[in-house]
């Protein structure tokens, strides 16, 4: 195989700085990877590739010294020698260093003892930490990444992308060898996205490894060297990217191609507008802060793309309609109805549905079940007298997980161990538990892969034939375009155009967003 025999070469030319050989992981019984290995270079990207469930976050686990490998369950070398960490802070002490999807810093502290964290600080004769050593250490760590960062602020006020600067610079005080980022673009703008990119390229030319986890087809191919597929828990393949395509990778992932993911072509919007009334309308609707006169309907059966920049205003317009953010003017309408929200309580009474952009901090409730995150807005109908029938809730909870193919080991697993996708679909099953009239879908792909991306198309396309009213979110065009009836774009809190499935473009969409007012 052209994939096989180019890593052979590769590896002639250059000694990898880690070398992980057939690593297998098993949970309770359940084999999570089997067999996997890769190997990566000083100065190269290796994008780690697969669905969610695929094994990259135990591996990158294994690697970062949060879990070990089974007994006999494979080998790591790093710089040539055998190694097995303790922990977490043996392997970043050795120059591991990972940078979460979620991050992980003390909002509360200043960017310096964020920076430092884990390390002696420098202390004074009587032992009083020098503070003054201590920003300048942090100083020289962001002079290096040429960041502009006063290392004395809290990192309570800064933006997610200056955080996630923090974390790289908190990695680098470590001096890393291997450094893994796990979706580090997922809540960047373009301009933070192509600032990380330069970071990247000058950690390359330090000789930093970089193991690069994402999605985002268009990222791997602009800055990786090196690409890994896993799939179920297996090795697929590895190679030069410039030896691979898009498509090739895709179906390296899911085992299919990429002609037989979902795109929604058997709706009939034609008659949306003519025989049919809207089930949700907005009149003149503003909030306190960005939305600013939008008016649109949403017809039964009908999935509406709501597109647009960062900061157009979609998800406080969403929110607005959810009632989990005031409005200062205009109406809503529900089945012709005039109603007012003033709560999320409100616009659930009325049959409103919302899948926030953030699952893990708005949608879920990490600490609790499968079943009770798909039950918890219907938990008082199985309820008499204050007493839960669980019997009950695990009959309902199966069906949910049946008919949107959740994943899981039991309905009783902790809804934080499953993947993002199947994490996704558990929020959207409990909207479904209430039988909503209108569903909201705040970025319902964001983080997930692509296997997972087109099951909650082919779920949100159900839902929308049976007769549920769709308002969605995406960020991605090629999203919007494959799976919308009817497109709405906004730009700077305004509605800007409204372009139908036949008409729509990426062209027109981006410059409709492009507008303003």
């Amino acid at each position: 195989m052209v994939v096989k025999e180019a890593v052979k070469q590769h590896s002639n030319l250059k000694q990898p700085v880690l070398n992980m050989q057939g690593i297998s992981k098993t949970f309770s019984s359940i084999t999570v990877i089997n067999n996997v290995k890769i190997e990566l270079y000083p100065g190269e990207v290796h994008a780690l590739m697969g669905e969610n469930g695929a094994g990259k976050s135990t591996l990158m686990k294994i690697l970062a010294g949060i879990h070990l490998p089974d007994n006999n369950g494979g080998e790591i070398y790093y710089k040539g020698q055998p190694v097995l960490w303790k922990d977490p802070i043996d392997a970043r002490i050795k120059g591991i260093s990972v940078i979460h999807q979620e991050l992980n810093l003390s909002p509360n502290l200043t960017i310096s003892e964020n920076i430092l964290m884990g390390t002696k600080f420098p202390r004074n004769g009587l032992g009083m930490i020098q503070w003054d050593k201590v920003h300048e250490l942090a100083q020289k760590v962001l002079d290096s990444m040429g960041s502009n960062l006063n290392p004395r602020q809290l990192v309570s006020t800064l933006s997610v992308a200056q955080q996630q600067m923090v974390e790289i610079a908190r990695a680098l005080s470590f001096k890393a060898e291997v450094l893994i980022m796990d979706e580090p673009t997922a809540s960047l703008t373009d301009k933070e996205i192509t600032k990380l990119f330069e970071i990247i390229h000058d950690l390359k030319k330090q000789g930093v490894a970089i193991v690069y986890i994402s999605h985002r087809m268009e990222e791997i191919f602009k800055i990786s060297n090196r690409f890994t597929v896993l799939r179920d828990g297996e090795w697929i393949a590895s190679g030069p990217i410039e030896e691979t395509n898009p498509d090739h990778l895709v179906k390296l992932m899911v085992g299919r191609d990429l002609k037989d993911l979902f795109n929604r072509t058997n709706s009939s919007n034609q008659s949306f507008q003519k025989d049919v009334s809207p089930v949700l309308e907005l009149r003149d609707v503003c909030d306190k802060k960005l939305v600013k006169n939008v008016s649109f309907k949403v017809y039964p059966g009908e999935i509406v793309g709501l597109a647009g920049l960062v900061g157009a205003g979609r998800t406080e317009l969403v929110r607005a309609i959810f009632g989990a953010s005031e409005l200062s003017s205009g109406e809503i309408y529900v089945e012709g109805k005039s109603v007012k929200i003033s709560s999320p309580i409100d616009a659930i009474a009325n049959g409103i549905a919302h899948v926030p952009e953030s699952r893990k901090e708005q949608g879920l409730f990490l600490s609790m079940s499968v079943k009770e995150n798909i039950l918890m807005s219907e938990l008082k109908s199985h309820s008499k007298s204050g007493v839960v029938n669980w019997k009950e809730v695990n009959a309902t909870a199966d069906r949910y997980i049946k008919e949107l193919s959740i994943k899981i080991a039991s309905p009783d697993q902790p809804v934080s161990n499953l993947s993002g996708g199947n994490q996704q679909k558990a929020v959207i099953a409990r909207w479904l538990s209430i039988s909503p009239k209108v569903l909201l879908l705040d970025e319902p792909t964001r983080g997930v892969d692509i296997g997972a991306k087109t099951e909650i198309h082919k779920i949100v396309s159900k839902l929308a034939d049976e007769g549920l009213a769709v308002l969605m979110i995406s960020s991605e065009l090629p999203e919007v375009l494959g799976i919308s009836d009817r497109i709405l774009v906004m730009s700077e809190g305004r509605l800007t155009g409204e372009l139908s499935r036949e008409e729509a473009t990426q062209e027109k969409i981006m410059y409709l967003a492009t507008r303003g007012e």
